[in-house]
Order: C-alpha cells, then sequence, then structure tokens
C-alpha cells in the first residue's frame, strides 16, 4: 500500500478521549493535571498548535514566570482586573493565591515573594514550573500533542469532533485554553457564542518630548491622568528611550484598552511628579524653598524624591537657567515650574508592547459562561479556561492566577 494512502487512513482514524483540552499552555496544563489527579481513569489529551507547549509560561516575568500575586482577599484581589472584577470574584472564593502556593508546594515547587507582591518560583526560573508541570503530566498518563493546529469543531449527538491539520478527534468534554486565538474565536462564533472584539492591554506610551529624550532609566511615582476621560493611575513612572512605561502607565493601558483604542493611540496625558500634591501647594513648597536655598542654583539638587536628572529637566523646560539662583526666580518662573511638576503635559502618539506579555482585552463574552463551572451556558460539556475569554488584568502574576482559578473550578466541575 502507497505511505499516501497509510497516511490517508491514519489520517480518518478517529482517536478518541473523554476530555480533550486545545490549547497547550499555563490554562490548558493546569486543567488537565487537575482533571486527572482527581480522576485518574480519564483519558485525556492536550493538543497544542505549536512545536513546544507552554511557550509563555517560559517568557513570562522576563524568563523567571510571575506565578501569581501576594494577595489573598478575594475581594481585593478582583480589583486588579479591568474585565472580570465581577465574575471572578466567586470563583476567587474557591481557588485563590494562597490555594496556587500550596498547590504547586504540594507538586515540588516553592515559591516567594518579592516587595511588590509579585511571586516567583525560588529557582528565579520559569522552567521550573514547565517541568512540573511535564513531569505531572507524563506521570499521569497525558497525552501531549504538539503540531496539531485545529481546523474545525463541531457537535454530533453527545460528542465533539475535532480536526486538525494532521489528525481527527473526538471527545465527550472539549476544553477550551487557546488564549487570545482570533481562528479559534471565530470557529467558537460560528458555534453561537460572542465574542468581544479584541483591542490590546498592558502597553507602553511611545512618547518623543525633549524633557525625557535624556533619561531613559529615571523612575519617579507619580499620578498620571488622560485628557478629557475618567482614566486616572498612581504608582511608579519609568523613563524609556520610547516613551514612558512603568506600573503607572501598565495601570492606565488595561483599564483604558478600549478608550485608547478608539482614539487610535492618539492622546495627551499629565503627569504629576509630585504624585498628590497639587499645583496650588506646590508653588507654596517653592516659595518656602526660594527663602530657603536664596543662594543656591535651583537647577542643582531635587529637593522632591525624584532624581536629579529628572529636576533639571524640568527646571530647564520652566524657563530658568541653569545658574539661576533660587532669589533670583520670577513669579511666572515659580508658577512655571509647580506646573511642570503637578500637571507636566506629554502628547502619546502611539504603544509598544510591554516586554513579551502580550495581553489582549476582549474573547468569549462573559454572560455566556457559567462561572461555577466554566461551561458554556450555550453548549453542554464546552468549557473554558483562561485568557480565551473577555478576561484580562494588569501585569504582576494576575493573568496566572485567572488560569489557575478558572482550570481548577473547571477540573472539580467535571
Amino acid at each position: 500500500m502507497p505511505i499516501r494512502e497509510i497516511r490517508g487512513k491514519l489520517k480518518n482514524m478517529i482517536k478518541n478521549f473523554d476530555i480533550i483540552i486545545v490549547g497547550g499552555g499555563a490554562a490548558g496544563f493546569f486543567t488537565a493535571i487537575n482533571i486527572a489527579e482527581k480522576n485518574p481513569k480519564l483519558k485525556i489529551a492536550i493538543l497544542e498548535r505549536g512545536k513546544e507547549v507552554l511557550s509563555k509560561v517560559r517568557v513570562s516575568g522576563g524568563g523567571r514566570c510571575n506565578v501569581t500575586h501576594a494577595c489573598f482577599e478575594p475581594n481585593e484581589l478582583v480589583k486588579f482586573y479591568p474585565r472580570g472584577e465581577k465574575e471572578l470574584r466567586g470563583p476567587f472564593h474557591q481557588f485563590c493565591s494562597g490555594d496556587t502556593i500550596e498547590w504547586f508546594e504540594k507538586h515540588g515547587v516553592e515559591l516567594k515573594i518579592e516587595d511588590d507582591g509579585r511571586m516567583f518560583p525560588v529557582s528565579n526560573s520559569s522552567q521550573t514550573i514547565i517541568d512540573c508541570f511535564l513531569k505531572a503530566t507524563e506521570k499521569l498518563g497525558i497525552k501531549v500533542l504538539t503540531g496539531q493546529s485545529v481546523q474545525s469543531i463541531f457537535k454530533k449527538e453527545n460528542h465533539w469532533k475535532i480536526d486538525t491539520q494532521s489528525d481527527n478527534f473526538a471527545t465527550e468534554k472539549l476544553v477550551m485554553a487557546t488564549g487570545s486565538n482570533p481562528k479559534i474565536w471565530e470557529m467558537l462564533q460560528e458555534h453561537g457564542h460572542a465574542i468581544v472584539s479584541p483591542v490590546p492591554s498592558l502597553f507602553t506610551f511611545n512618547i518623543k518630548d525633549s524633557r525625557i529624550k535624556e533619561l531613559p532609566g529615571v523612575a519617579a511615582q507619580v499620578t498620571v491622568i488622560v485628557k478629557d476621560t475618567k482614566l486616572e493611575s498612581t504608582g511608579p513612572l519609568l523613563i524609556t528611550h520610547w516613551g514612558m512605561s512603568g506600573p503607572a502607565i501598565l495601570k492606565l493601558s488595561a483599564w483604558g484598552a478600549r478608550i485608547l483604542h478608539d482614539k487610535n493611540y492618539q492622546f495627551t496625558i499629565f503627569v504629576n511628579w509630585l504624585n498628590d500634591v497639587d499645583t496650588e501647594d506646590a508653588e507654596k513648597i517653592l516659595k518656602d524653598l526660594k527663602q530657603e536655598h536664596a543662594k543656591k542654583a535651583v537647577s542643582k539638587k531635587s529637593p522632591f524624591d525624584f532624581p536629579n536628572r529628572l529636576w533639571e529637566s524640568l527646571v530647564l523646560a520652566s524657563e530658568i537657567e541653569v545658574e539661576t539662583k533660587w532669589a533670583d526666580l520670577s513669579k511666572t518662573q515659580l508658577q512655571n515650574l509647580a506646573s511642570q511638576l503637578t500637571k507636566a503635559k506629554f502628547q502619546v502618539n502611539g504603544k509598544s508592547t510591554f516586554k513579551e506579555e502580550f495581553v489582549t482585552a476582549g474573547g468569549i463574552d462573559l454572560k455566556e459562561i457559567n462561572f461555577k463551572t466554566m461551561q458554556s451556558k450555550i453548549h453542554e460539556n464546552l468549557y473554558f479556561a483562561g485568557e480565551i475569554v473577555n478576561i484580562d488584568a494588569i501585569t504582576g502574576g494576575f493573568n496566572f492566577q485567572n488560569a489557575w482559578t478558572s482550570g481548577f473550578i473547571l477540573a472539580n466541575n467535571i
């Protein structure tokens, strides 16, 4: 028999499983492992379109894998999710950050808390998490099949059929854990699911401005406001070669994902370098400094809690010469400086992806999911885990926590 014919026959042979999980990422693996641990008799397969599994886990947190966040109160934890806050409250009461720590410890991975609350494996390597998952799937007999790009999904009586480029599969229960995959969203749309159109979330701002051009690497604690919106954010801001980044900017990009997309990423921001001091109070502080440091040059030393280089740049932007002494400041110069300190105006022209962590706002409409089970309200035995649904979070381990929680609840139900 010719090889082509043999291949054709093999392709037509349907591979049967009790549960098929489409997507070999964090949510897919966590779901599979939890199902198998609760019911080892089930025949489970993970289908991954790429050559490698867990590729996003590998690059997360700069290759260290930011597993979760040290926020242990469900009602507080939900506040880090621009989309999904209401829906995740119940799930987080079932499986929260503390449960994640315990789960990984039971599987031989110890986690540590960093000063900003982010949690990483003690090894500081994402490979630890990958090895943990691969070891568990092997031990539990879960089939991990790579190079399986799904071409079609259809329901036949009480079974799901999945065709990939090379194989045909059938399963009673189907779990979709494909993250932000437009092709899969399209297939689910054909099955009656509504998709909230995807837009980028978690991005940095492109800004060309002489005040920050020479300051890459400089950071400050600030408040940022987007002009003509209700968007406001407080936290560390980092000046970069292309503009601005850091938690204050990333939070704005997450909460403003749709608004900033509608503005085509062309908008104005106001930065308060003194964080919570208003312009009037800043002027009073500057007047006191004028008395106190009369004979000293204004630009030489920052009297505030941010670097001298930034201070000098703001002084020059206020039309104050480098050698000008405090005593010689005019009323207008004082006002200019107070304004630069508390409401510095910057024009944003475009965005850049934050590191390798490309996060999307959008996905399966949350109204169509039962969050007690993670099952579709439209089709029985169809489940969702992770970022395939319209849930996303700010940076800090929160997106992974959503993957673990949804996978755990789903596994419990199955």
